[in-house]
């Protein structure tokens, strides 16, 4: 029941989506498209948050008719400052996306009315606390574009178009749906527009369910973690998923990331603010994490998720400090300056607790590939950092069809052994890609935490006999692949061939016979 209402929202969000795609249709690219449709969400979400936040209290105090909408901006003023404290923001009430929308069309200067607005929001965090989380949030959502028209009353129509279908979207409370609209929203428009993934990075955009079992696996035996840290969290789905499954409130200190693109990034801390995760419990930073790594001084992470760009380049050769940087000196080489995953590895181990685990999706080629990267695994098993490898099936991810891998990572292990998960087949077929199902999130899960042999899917292997097949990691190597072709009995075979041999003698000289009278 509850997955065909999950179906049924998820549709209608789709739909909806497409929608305002037809309405727009030749005048935004899709990857600009997907910006004014997640920034629109935004502007509706912390409209909606922050005015049932002040009817809450208002109802709640014996007030039940008030409507915060309905305030003039100037009655409203008195709730400014302890907005910001409270929520980070303000907007008064002409501001909102619901008052905003039902002008739109009689505004001629809606562009320049959608500009000063969100001006204000990010300036009414300024000079506190806050300030660091709204700044340029709403950079990505240019009103006075070319690409929405070539005149304002052109660009005009296409904004009363948007805020028209994002204010039809069927959104509730975001906190009551059994989908995640902005996730699925993302994950809608990045299948719509894969072709043009490159663009943005979004290559790198990890489904949901490859979230979900990320999360599980690192929380395996948990019921609360000190923090969730991800060193290229995108869109933050991934460190998302900890305040759907824990509860954010048991992730006591919140939620942590570094992200390179300064789009995503946006949309890291925009998503942040969607899942009412507090300001104060979120810490979001824009820089190359490989390079430039923040939250140096905080307390190790007890939850480390990530999906690094794979074999990306990075500045190896063209900074010396790196080699003795306390990351990835340990190791005593640098990821080649090519492939950048070991490098990343290298960092979370570096930022992980004790007591903690981290659960990286890892390019292939990382496993088996000589020089440096080699090094690096022997380091790696040699001091009994790796808990676990997973083989994943194929064509999980949009925009490639490459099969990862999930690395497990923990520094507290209770055996030196290594299990290698061959969980090729557990996923079904969706038009061109592959999906993973709750029962595939479900049976790895089982064999993870079970840490036994399974034939032809699990094997627990000492690190001593990986230092004897050279430090190679692949799973294939460990994990025997069940033959499923028909096995042949040789000797029912060959009873077989005697009869047909025979059979054919017996035919043979029924036909000489025949010839025999007819040439008679």
């Amino acid at each position: 029941m509850a997955d065909n209402k999950k179906e049924q929202e998820r549709e209608e969000l789709h739909k909806a989506i497409r929608n305002i795609a037809n309405g727009l249709r030749g005048s935004v690219d899709g990857w600009d498209f997907k910006q004014y449709v997640l920034g629109f969400m935004f502007y509706r979400y912390i409209s909606e948050n922050i005015a049932n936040y002040i009817n809450h209290d208002e109802h709640e105090a014996g007030n039940p008719d008030f409507d915060y909408a309905e305030l003039s901006d100037e009655e409203a003023e008195e709730a400014r400052a302890d907005m910001v404290k409270t929520k980070g923001f303000f907007i008064l009430p002409s501001q909102l996306f619901v008052n905003v929308r039902k002008r739109a069309d009689k505004d001629e200067n809606l562009n320049e009315t959608l500009e000063k607005i969100f001006q204000a929001i990010e300036n009414s965090a300024q000079g506190t606390e806050s300030e660091d989380d709204f700044k340029g949030l709403f950079d990505d959502i240019d009103v006075n574009s070319n690409k929405l028209g070539a005149t304002v009353l052109k660009r005009n129509e296409k904004l009363v178009k948007l805020l028209n279908g994002i204010g039809e979207m069927k959104l509730g409370d975001y906190k009551d749906n059994t989908i995640d609209a902005f996730g699925d929203a993302y994950e809608f428009l990045m299948g719509m527009y894969a072709s043009n993934a490159g663009k943005s990075g979004g290559e790198y955009f990890t489904p949901q369910e490859v979230s979900e079992l990320l999360t599980h696996l690192t929380l395996a035996g948990k019921t609360e973690v000190n923090k969730v840290y991800d060193p290229a969290c995108g869109s933050g789905s991934l460190l998302l998923k900890f305040a759907k499954i824990l509860g954010k409130e048991h992730v006591r200190q919140g939620f942590f990331g570094q992200e390179i693109n300064l789009t995503t990034y946006n949309l890291c801390r925009i998503n942040m603010f969607l899942h009412d995760i507090d300001f104060d419990k979120f810490d979001i930073a824009n820089e190359d994490t490989l390079i430039s790594p923040q939250h140096w001084d905080d307390e190790p992470f007890e939850a480390i998720v990530s999906n690094p760009p794979y074999s990306t380049k990075w500045a190896r050769d063209s900074n010396p400090l790196l080699i003795n940087d306390p990351r990835f000196s340990p190791a005593g080489i640098l990821a080649p300056k090519s492939y950048a995953d070991m490098a990343f590895i290298m960092h979370s181990l570096s930022w992980l607790a004790t007591n903690g685990t981290a659960a990286i999706v890892c390019f292939p080629g990382i496993f088996y590939r000589g020089g440096a990267e080699k090094k690096i695994r022997q380091y790696l098993v040699d001091n009994n950092f790796i808990d676990c490898i997973i083989q994943l099936p194929s064509n999980l991810f949009f925009g490639t069809s490459i099969a990862p891998c999930i690395m497990v990572l923990k520094k507290s292990k209770t055996d030196n052994a290594l299990l290698f998960i061959d969980a090729t087949n557990e996923c079904e077929k969706v038009t061109n890609n592959n999906k993973l199902r709750q029962e595939d999130i479900d049976h790895i899960l089982g064999w993870f935490t079970e840490r036994k042999d399974v034939p032809y899917i699990a094997r627990l292997v000492q690190n001593s006999e990986i230092g004897e097949n050279d430090y190679n990691l692949s799973v294939s190597t460990y994990v025997e692949k069940e033959d499923k072709s028909e096995r042949v009995d040789i000797a029912v075979l060959n009873q077989q061939i005697a009869e047909i041999v025979a059979r054919e003698q017996v035919l043979r000289e029924e036909i000489d016979k025949i010839i025999a009278e007819i040439e008679g």
